[in-house]
């Protein structure tokens, strides 16, 4: 049990709490990222739909926000942590887009697509040789892909941040 109440009761006796409780709980004591991954996962996961998240009267601004702003579209964490990077320096991403058949984690602008590799789905040769194949396909069609890991998107902001910035100050989002 957590020293707080969420939006839903529950006896000094239950072991267990609502999941609305939960992502109260994280809302109110995680880093703002790590709770947006939390509570996108959750959406990921179906386990609430938006519509739930915006009916429930959570009685706090922080867990308000993150009901507005909370999606299903982060594949991962790793994910929602690159899209919070860039709300940051006010980049705005548009995720899971479909281009020429297969979709990009993050388009940037008309043209400027960001890959995230976690390491789940990017451990093996044939993993990479995959990406290696769809970054010069997309490249060919005139776009600029840039790669990040997990390491980088978690643990080297400035180097992702400059790169995307400088990548748009060259105008590589723009289309022709």
């Amino acid at each position: 049990m957590h020293w707080s109440s969420g939006p839903i009761p529950v006896t000094a006796r239950e072991t267990e709490e609502p999941l609305f409780n939960v992502l109260f709980h994280v809302a109110r004591c995680l880093e703002p990222v790590h709770a947006l991954a939390v509570w996108e996962s959750a959406l990921r996961q179906r386990k609430v739909t938006p519509e739930e998240l915006l009916r429930i009267r959570w009685g706090s601004a922080e867990t308000e926000r993150f009901a507005s702003i909370a999606g299903a579209l982060s594949d991962s964490g790793v994910e929602t942590h690159f899209v919070w990077l860039m709300r940051t320096i006010g980049v705005v991403v548009r995720q899971q887009v479909w281009i020429e058949g297969h979709r990009v984690d993050a388009l940037i602008g008309e043209r400027l697509i960001v890959q995230i590799d976690g390491f789940e789905h990017h451990s093996l040769a044939r993993d990479r040789r995959r990406d290696i194949h769809a970054d010069a396909r997309l490249v060919l069609r005139g776009y600029t892909v840039l790669r990040f890991d997990y390491q980088q998107v978690l643990f080297d902001h400035d180097h992702v941040t400059q790169t995307v910035r400088i990548a748009i100050a060259q105008g590589l989002h723009l289309g022709r």
